[in-house]
C-alpha cells in the first residue's frame, strides 16, 4: 500500500481552510446586510430609546387674581429630586447622607431604589425648598438629579382657602375655584428631545416636539381687602362665642359678583395635608341650615303678592300662641296687635303664620321657588347643594305653617345673600358669580313696587323696637331680618341653635347684600340679633367704605359728629 501524497493532503487543508474563512465571511456579510438594512429602523430605535429621550416642559398655571388684580394664586418656579435607581444604588455609603437631607430613614430609601432598580427615573422628593436642592446637590452624589416644576402658592393662606381650593403634586386642581376652573388655569405642557447619557444627565438639546402652552389667568368678583376683614370678624366672633363655625357671604346687589365668602374654621392650602377635614368645605355654598326667621321676609312677600294684607293692616297676635294641627307655635312673648310691618320688626311667628295660612300652599312654593331655594345658584361651585323646598303638593298643614318661620326647608348662605340682593334690587334675582365681567343678567321674580314696600319694612328690623339693631351702620339705612333656629338632631330639636342675619345697605339704593351665619353659639347669647347682626355690621361697614358708598342717612352723621365734637 502506497503512502499518503504530503503535496495532496497540503492541497485539501488549504481548500478547507479557505471554504471555513469564505464561510465565515459569508456569514459577516450577510449579518452586517441584516443589522444595516433589515434591522436599521430597530436598531436606531433601541439606540435612541438609550440615548434620545422626549421629556416634557413643564407649563405655568394661570394666576388666580381678586377684582383689584392682587394675586390669590400664584405658581413659582421650584426644583424637584429625582434619582437613577441603579446609579445611586452603587454609591450605597452615601444613602444615608441623602435620606437625612431628605428627612426619611436610611433604609426606606434603600428600599425604594432597590424596589425600582429596573427604571431609569424615581422621584425622591417633588417641589422642595432652593435651600434643600442646593444641599442635596452639593453632596455631589451620582445619579441625583433636578427637575425643573412649579409650585402654587396662595398669598392669602387660610382668609380665601374654601373658594380657591388648592391642587395637588402634580398641580390639578383639587378644590373649590382650581378644581371648578382647572381647564382654564391648567395650560397645555410641551414637548422635546434630548440626548442623555447613561446616567439620565441631558447632555444635548436635539429638538422641540410641542410649545408649552401656559394656563390663562383667572380674575375673581372678590375683593381681597374685604375678604381679610369678613374673615377677621367671623373668626372673632366664632371664637367670642364658642361656636362650632361660621360663615360670610357679601354680594354686589346690582350686579351678583361675590365680593367677599369667608368661613371659619379654615385651613392653609400651602399645606392642604395637614387642614383639618372640618376646616375644608366651603360651608357658605355645600352646608344647608333651616333658617328661621331669615326667611319671613320671603314669607311676607308672598302674602303681599297675593293680596291677602298690606304694610298697615293689623293683626292681632294674641295671647302669642296659636295652635296648629296640634302643634303650638309660640312667639317670644304676647305682642298683641301688630301691623304687618310690625310682624317683621317684631318677628312673630304668630303674625306671620297666620298670614301664610290664609294663602294656597302653591302660591308660597311658587314664591320661594322664584327666589332660588331649592335649586342650586349656578356658579358651577364644586360641591354646592341646592338646599331643600319640598313639592306643594306633600306638604301638611303644620307644615305650611313651620315654612312661614323657617322650618321644614333648608338654604345655603350663598343662596339666602342671592334672595336678600334680590329685594334690594326691585325683585330681580341674579345668578351669583366668582368671575368678574361675567353677563349676568337678571330675572324678575317680583313686582318692584312690592320689592320696595318689602325693603321698607325690612328697615324697621334695625331700628329702635326692632330684632336687628345691632345691625345698624352709622350714617347708612338698613334693611334686614334676624334668625334664630334650633338644630335638629336624632331625636328631634334640641337646644343647640344656628344665628343668623340677612341684609343689604344703603337701603334707599342698596349696593351690598350679606349673610352672617353663626353655627351653634355656646354661652347665654345665641339669638341672631346678638351673634350675628353685630358681624354684618362691621363687615358692611368697611364693605361700604371701600367701595365709597356714598351715607344714605346724613341725619345720623351730623347726630354722631354734634356728640363727639368733631367739625
Amino acid at each position: 500500500m502506497s503512502a499518503p501524497n504530503p503535496h495532496s493532503q497540503s492541497i485539501i487543508r488549504l481548500w478547507l481552510t479557505a471554504g471555513v474563512m469564505l464561510l465565515a465571511c459569508m456569514v459577516l456579510v450577510g449579518r452586517a446586510v441584516n443589522l444595516q438594512v433589515m434591522e436599521s429602523e430597530f436598531l436606531q430605535s433601541e439606540g435612541e430609546a438609550r440615548f434620545l429621550r422626549q421629556v416634557a416642559i413643564p407649563t405655568v398655571r394661570g394666576s388666580i387674581l381678586d377684582r383689584h388684580g392682587e394675586p390669590l394664586a400664584v405658581s413659582t418656579p421650584v426644583d424637584s429630586i429625582w434619582a437613577h435607581p441603579g446609579t445611586l444604588l452603587q454609591e450605597s455609603e452615601k444613602l444615608p447622607m441623602l435620606a437625612s437631607l431628605l428627612e426619611m430613614p436610611a433604609e426606606e430609601l434603600e428600599r425604594r431604589l432597590t424596589q425600582r432598580a429596573s427604571r431609569e427615573f424615581v422621584w425622591l422628593e417633588r417641589r422642595v425648598h432652593p435651600d434643600l436642592a442646593e444641599r442635596v446637590m452639593a453632596l455631589g452624589i451620582p445619579g441625583v438629579h433636578l427637575e425643573g416644576e412649579y409650585r402654587r402658592f396662595y398669598p392669602t393662606g387660610d382668609v380665601t382657602a374654601q373658594v380657591l381650593g388648592f391642587t395637588n403634586i402634580d398641580d390639578f386642581g383639587q378644590e373649590g375655584l382650581e378644581l371648578a376652573y382647572n381647564s382654564w388655569l391648567q395650560g397645555e405642557p410641551g414637548a422635546k428631545r434630548v440626548i442623555k447619557d447613561r446616567l439620565g444627565r441631558t447632555v444635548q438639546e436635539v429638538e422641540l416636539v410641542r410649545e408649552m402652552q401656559p394656563g390663562r389667568d383667572l380674575q375673581l368678583t372678590l375683593d381681597r381687602r374685604l375678604q381679610y376683614l369678613a374673615f377677621r370678624e367671623l373668626k372673632a366672633a366664632v371664637m367670642e362665642f364658642e361656636a362650632r363655625s361660621g360663615s360670610i357671604v357679601v354680594m354686589d346687589v346690582g350686579t351678583g359678583e361675590v365680593l367677599a365668602m369667608v368661613n371659619y374654621p379654615s385651613y392653609n392650602p400651602n399645606a392642604p395635608e395637614r387642614g383639618v377635614s372640618d376646616g375644608l368645605r366651603n360651608r357658605a355654598v355645600t352646608d344647608v341650615l333651616e333658617p328661621g326667621s331669615v326667611i319671613k321676609p320671603f314669607a311676607m312677600a308672598a302674602v303681599l303678592e297675593a293680596g291677602i294684607a298690606t304694610p298697615e293692616m293689623v293683626v292681632d297676635t294674641s295671647p302669642g300662641t296659636m295652635e296648629v294641627a296640634g302643634h303650638t307655635i309660640r312667639d317670644v312673648r304676647n305682642y298683641g296687635e301688630l301691623t304687618v310691618t310690625d310682624l317683621l320688626t317684631k318677628s312673630s311667628n304668630v303674625g306671620i303664620v297666620d298670614l301664610v295660612l290664609s294663602m294656597d300652599a302653591r302660591h308660597l312654593w311658587g314664591v320661594y321657588s322664584r327666589f332660588g331655594f331649592g335649586n342650586v345658584t349656578g356658579t358651577g361651585f364644586p360641591g354646592e347643594s341646592a338646599g331643600v323646598l319640598r313639592d306643594y303638593e306633600r306638604w301638611r298643614k303644620l307644615e305650611q305653617a313651620t315654612l312661614a318661620y323657617g322650618y321644614g326647608l333648608s338654604v345655603t348662605p350663598l343662596q339666602l345673600t342671592r334672595a336678600t340682593a334680590a329685594i334690594a334690587d326691585g325683585g330681580r334675582l341674579r345668578q351669583p358669580t366668582f368671575v368678574l365681567d361675567t353677563d349676568n343678567p337678571p330675572q324678575s321674580v317680583l313686582d318692584p313696587v312690592l320689592a320696595r314696600q318689602l325693603a321698607l319694612m325690612m328697615e324697621t328690623v334695625t331700628q329702635p323696637g326692632g330684632t336687628g339693631t345691632r345691625a345698624a351702620i352709622p350714617g347708612y339705612r338698613v334693611a334686614g331680618k334676624t334668625g334664630t333656629s334650633r338644630k335638629a338632631g336624632g331625636g328631634g330639636y334640641n337646644d343647640r341653635y344656628v344665628a343668623s342675619f340677612t341684609g343689604f345697605a344703603p337701603a334707599s339704593r342698596p349696593r351690598l347684600a350679606a349673610t352672617v351665619v353663626i353655627n351653634d353659639p355656646g354661652g347665654e347669647e345665641y339669638y341672631g340679633g346678638q351673634v350675628a347682626a353685630p358681624v354684618f355690621a362691621r363687615v358692611m361697614d368697611a364693605g361700604l367704605r371701600l367701595f365709597n358708598v356714598p351715607p344714605d342717612q346724613l341725619d345720623a352723621l351730623m347726630v354722631q359728629a354734634e356728640v363727639s365734637g368733631d367739625d
